[in-house]
């Protein structure tokens, strides 16, 4: 079977969070019935504005017009903050993204060297970019803020108290994992083969809670619900085209670790971004900017049925992170037999 012929309509769950306060167990049913069946849901009526969200793109657009040389300044290191230029390699594809992004974090996390103190900034100055970091982190508190409201449904969802997933995620702790990602993936040129061609490869996300902004006219976001994927990274199964529905909907999906937190109730979802390949596909630039709810490092992490043994965020994180590896290991091995026909 040829890797991503296969697509299906797929009702995304539309949920609108106006009223919290008076409607929070309509809102938790709607999530979690979401989460459960799909993976994927939008929400609306949130309270950001999108002035507010038109700006942080803005502000994106402008890291990345940038001049190599400046980017270069905040390279990613092992805090899992700074630019990365086409170096993210999915394990489904062997390849590298065809991308560039940058990745910020709330408070101590921001700097290149270690130890508990803050050294060399990982933000970029406003000699080269003005108010950039504080534009940056108004929005990431505005998502938090956001993030706050969904963990109540989640965990009232999973008979936790109401505020249990947010103590673990609280940005203002010196051992915050959260992340807000800018994208901007590459244009693309018509290809000249007939493969399937990805801007980002098929994956899931490892953390708690991903939201997703994207632009208007710029599609390739695609999905595969977890609960549906049959095959390796979901390549054979039938997958289906996220359209851009207004500058105010928001994409949510549930990462692995929500899924394990919840017993496997709640599946992680496969998602990737597919490169143009035929006529009167988009070729241009894509932008998006995704923001991972993750916990604290010493959060202890473990489903309301006890399902899997309790291990912390940090843990939880780091073995996402080798998991990953690993497996990219085995798709390069895979790929390296194939080209000496072993």
């Amino acid at each position: 079977m040829t890797e991503g012929t296969r697509y299906v309509d797929r009702a995304i769950p539309k949920i609108s969070l106006k009223d919290f306060a008076v409607r929070v167990d309509e809102i938790t049913t709607q999530l979690c019935d979401a989460a459960e069946n799909v993976g994927f849901f939008a929400i609306v009526d949130h309270g950001i504005a999108t002035s507010e969200i038109d700006t942080m793109f803005a502000t994106s657009e402008a890291f990345f017009s940038l001049p190599e040389d400046i980017k270069g300044l905040v390279p990613w290191n092992s805090n899992n903050v700074g630019w990365e230029n086409k170096s993210q390699i999915r394990p489904s594809t062997g390849a590298p993204d065809m991308k560039e992004s940058y990745q910020l974090q709330f408070g101590d996390n921001m700097r290149s060297g270690g130890g508990p103190f803050k050294t060399d900034s990982m933000w970029l100055s406003d000699e080269h970019l003005p108010g950039f970091q504080s534009t940056c982190l108004d929005f990431m508190h505005r998502l938090q803020a956001l993030s706050k409201l969904l963990m109540v449904c989640f965990a009232r969802g999973l008979g936790f108290p109401d505020d249990y997933f947010i103590r673990l995620h609280d940005a203002d702790r010196p051992d915050s994992q959260t992340v807000l990602r800018l994208l901007h993936y590459y244009p693309t040129p018509t290809p000249t083969d007939s493969k399937v061609h990805h801007r980002a490869g098929a994956h899931t996300d490892w953390g708690f809670l991903t939201l997703l902004f994207q632009r208007p006219g710029q599609p390739g976001l695609e999905i595969c619900p977890g609960k549906e994927a049959n095959s390796e990274f979901a390549l054979d199964d039938p997958w289906t085209r996220v359209e851009f529905d207004g500058p105010d909907t928001i994409i949510c999906n549930i990462g692995d670790l929500l899924m394990s937190w919840s017993d496997d109730r709640f599946k992680s979802t496969f998602h990737r971004v597919k490169a143009p390949c035929e006529p009167g596909d988009y070729f241009g630039e894509w932008y998006s900017i995704a923001f991972f709810n993750q916990p604290c490092k010493d959060a202890v992490i473990q489903g309301p049925r006890k399902k899997y043994p309790s291990i912390t965020g940090e843990q939880f994180i780091q073995r996402a992170m080798q998991t990953h590896f690993a497996a990219l290991q085995e798709k390069l091995k895979r790929q390296a037999e194939e080209g000496a026909g072993v």
